[in-house]
């Protein structure tokens, strides 16, 4: 039979000091000799306690999880570029305090709201990271009548009670279109991510604009959904134009990966034919052939920074301001070529 769950009473016992001073110690309340403290907790590794989750989130009347509600095909996330980078960050945060995320992954066309009351109802949750920001978003006031405390990722269109952890991918994006312009190319098409997303549409915004600074319009612009299939198929729409494009710039890097392969199935060769650009700087674009030059984002520390900005606004730490991340920034590879060298 295995051994039971070592209690307070047992560290209180291996220190030799009552139970409310383990308590004390345990929890960081002062009052306590540091020497007495250091003995506390030495006790407590050495039989591997560990602090009961439903006896905390009782005593405290918290859940000890925050939730994240992702509207995504389930048979697909596991190779979206962001989430699981985003989400290891927000573990990192999470792991050490002894807290849980929970996530609820719901297919697109399915009822969101309802993924955001489960997380409500009993107090499942202490909080909330709302992503993909859409235009008008409704889950503003949602989160706001639930009492459910939030943090946004990026800033709403609407008016928030919650901080924003922002990472601005504009820079990026223009960084990209002057890049490609410097290498010589006038012809430049752009596949985008679901214009109902905020960040989606911005990018669109900036690589217009940028190309606009320039005198020139778009090649083609082409909505996309993010997924690999998506890309390929914007991919070989865009090359069927009249006047196809030299280059591509895509939204994130699995529909630029899956529009390089579509290229290269037509006998195009990349980059001495088409350069393609994409975004995210996931793990695989380093390594394909030829590596990928993107825009590196960061959603790992994006992860950390939005689950430390949470947990100071669940812990009441006062009025929690919103936080800007250093920009995306442009990660040049073999993928983009100078026109002339054609």
């Amino acid at each position: 039979m295995s051994k039971e769950r070592p209690t307070i009473a047992d560290v209180a016992v291996r220190a030799g000091v009552s139970k409310g001073a383990v308590s004390f110690a345990l929890n960081g309340k002062p009052g306590l000799a540091q020497a007495t403290v250091d003995r506390i907790l030495a006790a407590a590794d050495e039989l591997g306690w560990r602090p009961s989750s439903r006896a905390r989130s009782l005593s405290v009347s918290k859940a000890f999880a925050l939730g994240l509600v992702i509207t995504r095909d389930p048979g697909v996330l596991s190779s979206d570029p962001f989430f699981p980078a985003f989400i290891g960050g927000v573990e990192s945060v999470l792991a050490p305090r002894g807290q849980a995320l929970v996530l609820q992954v719901v297919a697109p066309g399915e009822d969101e709201e309802a993924g955001y009351r489960r997380l409500a109802q009993d107090g499942r949750v202490d909080g909330v990271f709302l992503s993909d920001l859409r235009h008008e978003d409704p889950r503003i006031d949602l989160l706001t009548s639930l009492g459910l405390p939030a943090v946004t990722l990026n800033r709403p269109e609407v008016d928030s009670p919650f901080p924003a952890v922002c990472l601005d991918d504009r820079p990026g994006t223009v960084a990209v279109v002057q890049h490609l312009l410097e290498l010589g190319h006038r012809r430049i098409a752009h596949v985008a991510g679901p214009q109902d997303f905020v960040h989606a549409t911005a990018r669109t915004d900036a690589f217009v604009s940028a190309l606009a600074e320039a005198g020139l319009r778009p090649a083609g612009v082409e909505t996309s959904d993010f997924t690999a299939a998506g890309g390929i198929e914007a991919t070989k729409r865009l090359l069927a134009l009249p006047e196809p494009p030299t280059a591509i710039f895509y939204a994130n890097d699995r529909m630029a990966i899956a529009g390089m392969g579509a290229a290269q199935q037509t006998g195009l060769r990349v980059p001495d034919d088409l350069s393609i650009a994409g975004f995210d700087d996931s793990e695989l674009a380093e390594f394909v052939h030829p590596g990928l030059t993107t825009v590196r984002a960061d959603p790992y520390a994006f992860g950390e920074a939005a689950a430390r900005t949470l947990n100071q606004l669940v812990d009441g730490e006062g009025p929690v301001a919103d936080l800007e991340l250093p920009p995306a920034r442009l990660i040049i590879r073999r993928s983009t070529a100078n026109l002339e060298d054609r």
